[in-house]
């Protein structure tokens, strides 16, 4: 009996281990739901932590909000799913998000781990979905940030708080 529970929970434990460490995999069909609130991802502050629930149990509004979404990435050098609440626009069918990181010196971790493995999730209101996620290039990152900052002020003032360090525009693209 100890030896088949001994067993048991081994063989869980591997099984755990593995799902929260999987990286996302694109295996839905055209057409297919998505379910990524399933997804092993967990945010990673207390801050985000909050936001995420608020998120999910408000139909993607916080504070009254909604233009956030939640972004399911990969870990770059862990591998691990990770999960980032971000503010968005759409431009077109496209979602554009910003790296800014309030203005700090280095770029966000969310920016790695998607330069690293662009399949990412993403939530937005009710609708979960895969996309490809592309870092811009100029012009088309200084026509889309100065929208962001048009839209959020606070991004013009992230900017130059960041510098010289240029902040990265972020578009994703919905996988069919």
């Amino acid at each position: 009996m100890f030896v088949r529970k001994l067993f048991q929970t081994c063989l869980c434990g591997l099984i755990l281990g593995w799902t929260m460490t999987a990286p996302i995999r694109v295996v839905a069909a055209e057409g297919a739901a998505v379910n990524l609130r399933g997804s092993p991802a967990k945010a990673t502050t207390a801050h985000n932590i909050k936001v995420v629930e608020e998120f999910r149990a408000n139909e993607g509004k916080v504070g009254g909000s909604s233009n956030l979404l939640l972004l399911h990435t990969t870990g770059a050098k862990t591998g691990k799913p990770r999960l980032t609440p971000l503010v968005y626009f759409a431009d077109g069918k496209r979602l554009v998000v910003v790296a800014s990181y309030g203005g700090a010196a280095k770029h966000p971790a969310w920016y790695h781990n998607l330069v690293a493995n662009p399949k990412v999730g993403v939530e937005v209101g009710n609708d979960q979905f895969y996309a490809t996620a592309k870092v811009t290039d100029e012009p088309e990152r200084t026509a889309l940030f100065q929208q962001m900052a048009a839209k959020i002020p606070a991004f013009s003032t992230y900017q130059q708080k960041a510098a010289p360090r240029v902040i990265p525009v972020v578009v994703l693209n919905r996988v069919p």
